[in-house]
């Protein structure tokens, strides 16, 4: 009885999520309540965390806990990579998505991309840009392909401004040896 509560629980608070919030926090917590261990219930209150309230903290605890209660559930690592890139969490990230890719039937082409924005938030355009093509070659959706294409043109255009500044530098320093030498 107690399993079918708190899978009910589950659904409901699956179903509102992240449009009903109230409806949301108040089914989670139900669920919790029956099973306090349950690696989806936990996964969605980190995602309630990191992309509601922005405590990535928090969201990092409970991706940690559905993760030791279940490290072959794949639809935890993408959140638990973005919270902990937006955290600023580089080298945790970047490890993290190292294992991730080994887990069967996660989104490899999500977490790619993840790793591609973790390089460009680093300022590693050349490493963001070959982790989005790789992102790319393995998506199988067009609406995916559209937004890698949008983060590479981003990246491109990062990493072309970039290469200016330095010309832009290199003239300056060349235009005071030549006043220099006259």
């Amino acid at each position: 009885m107690d399993i079918n509560l708190h899978n009910s629980y589950l659904f409901q608070a699956l179903d509102a999520y992240p449009y009903s919030l109230e409806e949301t926090l108040e089914a989670l917590n139900y669920a919790l309540s029956y099973n306090s261990k349950d690696p989806q219930a936990l996964c969605l209150m980190g995602r309630i965390y990191a992309e509601q309230l922005k405590d990535f903290e928090t969201a990092k605890h409970y991706y940690a806990e559905a993760v030791a209660q279940a490290i072959d559930m794949p639809v935890t690592y993408p959140f638990y990579v973005h919270a902990l890139v937006m955290n600023d969490d580089y080298n945790e990230a970047e490890r993290l998505i190292s294992f991730a890719l080994t887990v069967r039937g996660v989104d490899k082409g999500q977490l790619k991309l993840l790793q591609g924005i973790l390089f460009e938030k680093q300022g590693m355009f050349k490493r963001a840009i070959t982790s989005f093509t790789e992102a790319k070659s393995i998506a199988t959706s067009d609406a995916f392909i559209t937004h890698v294409d949008g983060a590479i043109s981003r990246v491109q255009k990062k990493a072309g401004a970039g290469s200016w500044k330095k010309k832009k530098k290199k003239r300056k320093k060349k235009g005071s040896e030549t006043s220099e030498t006259k």
